[in-house]
C-alpha cells in the first residue's frame, strides 16, 4: 500500500541500522527519501536500495556534530524534493568504550557534550530547519528516535541525557506547532545494529565481562528474549508518517522493542 505516496522524508544517520530500514520502509511506501550521516559509501548503498524499491533517493554527506551542516542538509533535501513532509531524527549513539563515571576524576566533560548534542542537541537543529516548511506546507511529520534508556535508568550517562531529553523537548514542541504537524518519540529497545554491537565489544573490557554475556543480558531484558531486528521499526514509523496515522497520533512515546523491562 502506497500509504506515503506524493511525500518526501529526511532520515538522519540514515546509512545503516534502524535509520536505513525506515527510509526503505518509507521508499516502499511510496515516498522520496533523503538520507544523511557522515559515512558516504553507506549512503549511497542506501539510495540505490531505495531506487531500487521504485523511489528516488538522495545521498547527503554531513557531521551531525555541525550545526551549519545539520540546517544545510534539510535544506539540501527541500531543495531537491521541493517539500519536506516527514524528518525521521534518527542520528546518534555512544562511544561505549569510552563509558563515563560522573566521579571519577579522568571523566571527559567534552565527551559528555558531544554525546548530548549528538543524541539531542542535533534532533532540535533538523526540526527547527524543517518546521517552516512543514508549516507552509500545512502537514509534517517529526519522529525522533529514542531508546529504552530513554524511558529508564541503568543507560550510559550522556547518552541516556540525551534520549531523556527527546521525550522533553516533543512534549514541548507539540505545543507550538499547528495541529498538522505531529511530533513522536519512536523508541526501541535492544536492536540487531552495529550500535548494539559495539556495545557488547567495547563495553566488556570496561564493565570486566565479555561480549557474548552482555549480548545475553540484552536478550533478556524483554519478555520474548530476543534482540529485535531493524526492519520491525519500519511499518510502525511509516504508520506514523502518514495520513491514516492521524493527527491524533502526537506527542506519543511508542515503543517497538519486543518488550524491553516491562
Amino acid at each position: 500500500m502506497a500509504r506515503l505516496s506524493g511525500r518526501t522524508a529526511l532520515v538522519t544517520g540514515g546509512g545503516r541500522g534502524i535509520g536505513r530500514s525506515i527510509a526503505l520502509a518509507f521508499a516502499r511506501a511510496g515516498a522520496k527519501v533523503a538520507v544523511g550521516s557522515r559515512t558516504k559509501k553507506e549512503l549511497d548503498s542506501v539510495e540505490k536500495e531505495i531506487r531500487d524499491a521504485g523511489s528516488e533517493g538522495l545521498a547527503l554527506v554531513y557531521d551531525a556534530l555541525d550545526r551549519e551542516a545539520i540546517q544545510r542538509t534539510v535544506a539540501a533535501a527541500i531543495d531537491r524534493f521541493g517539500r519536506l513532509d516527514i524528518v525521521v531524527n534518527n542520528v546518534g549513539g555512544v562511544y561505549y568504550d569510552k563509558l563515563q563515571d560522573i566521579l571519577a576524576l579522568s571523566s571527559d566533560d567534552k565527551l559528555f557534550e558531544e554525546h548530548l548534542f549528538f543524541n539531542l542537541t542535533s534532533a532540535y537543529y533538523a526540526t527547527r530547519a524543517a518546521l517552516p516548511q512543514m508549516v507552509k506546507q500545512n502537514y509534517g511529520r517529526v519522529i525522533h528516535i529514542g531508546s529504552g534508556y530513554a524511558k529508564r535508568g541503568g543507560g550510559p550517562m550522556a547518552y541516556s541525557a540525551g534520549k531523556h531529553g527527546l521525550i522533553g523537548m516533543m512534549r514541548a514542541m507539540i505545543y507550538q506547532v499547528p495541529p498538522t504537524i505531529t511530533v513522536n518519540v519512536l523508541c526501541p529497545g535492544w536492536t540487531n545494529t552495529k550500535l548494539a554491537n559495539d556495545y557488547f565489544e567495547g563495553a566488556a573490557a570496561t564493565l570486566g565481562t565479555t561480549a557474548a554475556a552482555l549480548k545475553g543480558q540484552a536478550e533478556s531484558e524483554n519478555v520474548q528474549k530476543r534482540i529485535v531486528e531493524p526492519d520491525e521499526l519500519g511499518p510502525m514509523a511509516v504508520l506514523i508518517a502518514s495520513e491514516e496515522g492521524g493527527n491524533a497520533i502526537t506527542g506519543q512515546v511508542i515503543s517497538v522493542d519486543g518488550g524491553y523491562k516491562i
